[in-house]
């Protein structure tokens, strides 16, 4: 008879999960071990290995779990009936809204994919193109211009704004001199402002 899961197995996993982020940001993704996780999150071994039967297991849980969240966030702030500069700018503020707190989870997807399967990386990628493409069709819509195929420049912008959200937790202090929203408002403004002058 199979065994049922307990209770707080979805608890648990999400605690397994938080920590391994926090261990692999914190020492690396070679140097950290399945032992250190287990020891941070006050389980045992058997039990991580029960959750995750492997390090490159654990760190495509880490990821996928951050880019599934990422796009439910989008996907919920998104209101196509908006005119697009306003659309654009609930996409932004849910991006950097869902990276609150998440500081671990991003160094691990930006830094740890190398550790992943060529099936596991092709999963990851397919997640991140849909989240990417929620942005780029917004864009195309603000500047048409930008998907001239002599002069493909969607992509490139597309992605000049994910740079700047992205990176955001290199300097950003949450309860510092200015709040995500206030970060929102300027990468956005960045960005229409910056596809005027695009030809």
């Amino acid at each position: 008879m199979a065994r049922t899961r307990a209770q707080d197995f979805e608890e648990k996993q999400r605690v397994i999960l938080d920590t391994a982020a926090e261990v692999f940001a914190e020492q690396g993704m070679e140097k950290a071990s399945m032992a250190q996780v287990a020891a941070r999150a006050q389980v045992s071994k058997a039990l991580l290995y029960h959750y995750y039967p492997s390090k490159d297991a654990l760190i495509f849980a880490i990821i996928t779990t951050h880019l599934e969240e990422l796009d439910a966030s989008i996907e919920e702030a998104d209101d196509p009936a908006l005119p697009p500069d306003q659309r654009l700018r609930r996409l932004v503020g849910a991006v950097l809204e869902n990276y609150r707190g998440a500081d671990n989870q991003h160094k691990v997807q930006l830094n740890a994919t190398a550790a992943l399967s060529d099936d596991q990386k092709a999963q990851v990628t397919a997640l991140e193109r849909a989240i990417v493409r929620r942005f780029s069709l917004v864009l195309d819509q603000i500047n048409p211009g930008l998907n001239d195929r002599e002069r493909p420049l969607l992509m490139p912008v597309t992605m000049s704004l994910f740079g700047m959200m992205n990176w955001v937790y290199m300097w950003f202090k949450d309860g510092g001199r200015i709040s995500r929203e206030d970060y929102a408002d300027v990468a956005t403004t960045l960005i229409l402002e910056g596809i005027k002058s695009v030809r």
